[in-house]
């Protein structure tokens, strides 16, 4: 597997981050999360030479979702999500796949590896690139911060598990790419992530869920 390289534009009002992940050798392409401006995200694909062939999707919420059919019209690509997002995303795209924990997606001679994440909502999924040494991950981890545990569908000890169990084996040095410009800096590491942010410094479930559930 070759490394892929990721592109991290801000889109829309609410500073979301979408994602345009490529393999260098083939061209191929995919985008994660395609929000809003989805012409700018095709374009910083267009501009190195990739084709969109995927789009990985970290959860349906409507901020993440808002151009999914802009984009599968422009591209034609398959949509990549957890098995519990399908039916939403079906209602965009045609042609839709689920993925299966730590699956890898091929891009061109790269791979992407879907980590079931569930916490934020049921079907959370950070999207770990082995050979880049980057994981994108949507509303599951900001810099400094966490997505919120308190909507209907969401579970806070599940979040702590996905957060100490999933992503905290993952590499220390492995880049964050979330998916909101909420943090000090547009990305950080998984490093500085556990000495810095407040959420992964919660060892206990129970206290996690009284914290932020």
């Amino acid at each position: 597997m070759n490394a892929l390289e990721v592109v991290q534009i801000e889109v829309g009002l609410i500073q979301n981050f979408c994602e345009v992940i490529g393999c260098p050798v083939t061209g191929e392409a995919a985008l994660v999360d395609p929000a809003f401006e989805v012409d700018r995200l095709l374009r910083a694909a267009t501009q190195r030479g990739w084709t969109v062939t995927t789009i990985l999707l970290t959860h349906t919420h409507d901020d993440h979702i808002a151009g999914l059919d802009e984009a599968v019209q422009q591209t034609g690509a398959v949509v990549r999500c957890h098995p519990v997002e399908v039916e939403v995303a079906r209602a965009q795209a045609p042609q839709v796949r689920a993925a299966r924990d730590r699956e890898d997606v091929l891009i061109g001679q790269g791979r992407v590896q879907a980590l079931y994440t569930p916490g934020h909502m049921p079907g959370c999924i950070c999207w770990y690139l082995p050979e880049t040494g980057a994981v994108v991950t949507g509303d599951v981890l900001f810099v400094g911060s966490i997505g919120g545990v308190k909507y209907p569908q969401s579970d806070p000890e599940a979040m702590h598990h996905s957060l100490q169990r999933v992503l905290g084996a993952l590499p220390e040095e492995t880049r964050v790419y979330p998916g909101h410009d909420y943090g000090k800096t547009p990305t950080s590491t998984l490093a500085w992530e556990f000495v810095h942010n407040p959420a992964l410094q919660v060892d206990d479930a129970a206290a996690f869920r009284k914290l932020y559930g």
